[in-house]
């Protein structure tokens, strides 16, 4: 990993921990011009989808209580329709 791609991603990462999404468009103009393909790929797709990404990192509300909620459903769904045979155990908990 080069120099320049590993600041990036530590750049990067630091905007997703500290949700400092006002960085966004600088980080997405560097990544295009001085990183190699991979990280410039990635920072066209942010570019692609800009005010999502950019609304994610700048609030603080999360869906992770909703997404919680439609899980259990689905699986509760699962289980009562008879799809969730023996694999059912093996994909839910996976160390068991």
């Amino acid at each position: 990993m080069t120099d320049a791609t590993a600041r990036l991603v530590t750049s990067f990462a630091g905007m997703l921990t500290l949700l400092e999404g006002e960085r966004l468009t600088d980080w997405i103009t560097e990544a295009m011009t001085s990183s190699p393909t991979g990280i410039s790929t990635f920072a066209l797709g942010l570019n692609s989808d800009y005010s999502a990404v950019h609304s994610g990192l700048t609030t603080h509300w999360k869906s992770s209580p909703v997404e919680g909620a439609v899980n259990r459903i689905k699986v509760f769904n699962w289980q009562v329709s008879g799809r969730a045979g023996l694999p059912f155990p093996r994909k839910r908990f996976p160390l068991a």
